[in-house]
């Protein structure tokens, strides 16, 4: 079995989000959305944005959900954005045009160059992400935490629990 992938930084520069914290998160997102309405679909930025989406679409009573596809990350680093999947015409000229009425849900906007390709396919859509670090900030409309630019955020479906030993047993 391969060693464990490292961290993209220090650990010391990281965090770890808990199903519970975020799922705290997401509820607090879709309190503050609830007003800003009324939205008519919702438009989640794979894959990160598929489970805020979920709790948000939930919260607001929300059916229509749409997903767009852009490919930005490995494990480790933002590469190359790439659109793979475009939101369908119904959606995105639906409700006025332009995805007015539409609600864009990602789980964090980091630089911005992800928000920045979707909010062009949706210019009149309200945009809002869960995390946000300072240089994506003036790329999304809402957000519910600010976490430093370099931290890394480890999201509950990027961890798994595992046994760690005591450490005077590693030596230490």
């Amino acid at each position: 079995m391969p060693p464990p992938a490292q961290p993209p930084i220090p650990p010391s520069k990281a965090i770890s989000i808990s199903w519970d914290q975020f799922h705290r998160d997401c509820r607090t997102l879709a309190a503050r959305l609830h007003d800003m309405g009324p939205f008519r679909a919702i438009v989640c930025i794979t894959r990160g944005g598929l489970a805020p989406g979920a709790i948000v679409a939930r919260e607001l009573g929300i059916r229509l959900i749409e997903t767009v596809c852009v490919a930005s990350y490995s494990h480790t680093a933002q590469g190359e954005l790439k659109v793979i999947k475009d939101v369908a015409p119904a959606i995105a000229k639906g409700f006025g045009g332009e995805g007015a009425g539409v609600l864009i849900i990602d789980d964090l906007v980091d630089t911005g160059q992800t928000a920045k390709i979707v909010r062009a396919l949706l210019p009149r859509a309200f945009f809002a992400t869960v995390y946000a670090k300072p240089l994506g900030r003036p790329a999304v409309d809402m957000f519910i935490t600010e976490v430093p630019q370099d931290t890394w955020i480890y999201f509950p479906w990027d961890t798994g629990l595992a046994f760690h030993p005591p450490l005077r047993e590693e030596g230490l």
